[in-house]
């Protein structure tokens, strides 16, 4: 299976940024139900995951990156709610003509003058900055939930069922909000968004190792999907590697 890496690179809040992305099907389905979307235009990184795996998964995914990327952004933290709030709208639209779910993960990043990550769903976000890889988002979902409140083991039939019980998600009746995330940005930092095919298929280890030891984000972004593939490529994954320089 080819992989193809998209890359680009912005400069925002007085540093260069430099990010590649790519998606990979996998062996379980037999169409990607991710979605990314790398701006050449301006500093942003969208990625969503769909809910399921027919016409509702992909409708949602499509409409939830498409509305996002066409917002105009140019006063956040509000400017990022209202961009999610415009793609529950239009993904439920879409879901109306369709006899089934019709919803998303939606994680996004968007720098300016200040950085920031917007996350609904359980698709994620990390940042490796020092040597350490810390994960900012929260997974929207039961399985989160009953971890950390030791409802149940990390290695349970519950914990595995409730993986797939999301609280919060584009095309939600109840128009749950999105977490909206302040970020720094520091020379050497590298940021990861990823969707649960890269996350629940790689070890915390193998991210640091590949983020912290390939200094060109496409080669990381690549090796990562290739590694999906070869853990037994049990869901769409998609990865998007934004590294952060000082500005020449």
């Amino acid at each position: 299976m080819e992989i193809q890496i998209q890359k680009v690179a912005w400069t925002a809040a007085g540093h260069r940024l430099t990010a590649a992305a790519g998606s990979v099907t996998g062996n379980h389905y037999d169409a990607n139900y991710d979605v990314l979307h790398l701006d050449p235009g301006r500093p942003m990184a969208v990625l969503a995951d769909g809910m399921g795996s027919g016409p509702g998964s992909a409708a949602a995914g499509r409409t939830a990156v498409d509305v996002f990327a066409r917002a105009d952004l140019t006063h956040p933290p509000a400017a990022l709610r209202q961009a999610v709030a415009s793609a529950q709208v239009e993904v439920r639209r879409a879901g109306a003509a369709l006899e089934e779910l019709t919803g998303c993960t939606l994680t996004a990043f968007v720098a300016g003058d200040e950085a920031w990550i917007v996350q609904i769903g359980d698709s994620r976000a990390y940042r490796l900055r020092d040597g350490l890889l810390e994960l900012l988002t929260v997974d929207h979902t039961i399985a989160w939930l009953g971890l950390l409140h030791g409802w149940f083991a990390a290695d349970s039939d519950e914990a595995h069922a409730a993986r797939y019980r999301l609280t919060r998600f584009i095309g939600h009746p109840d128009d749950p909000d999105p977490d909206v995330l302040s970020v720094t940005l520091q020379p050497s930092d590298v940021y990861l968004l990823c969707s649960d095919g890269v996350a629940d298929q790689l070890s915390y280890e193998r991210l640091i190792q590949l983020l912290g030891t390939n200094p060109d984000p496409a080669a990381a972004a690549h090796f990562m999907l290739e590694d999906t593939l070869e853990a037994g490529g049990k869901d769409n994954a998609t990865a998007i590697v934004i590294k952060v320089e000082e500005t020449i």
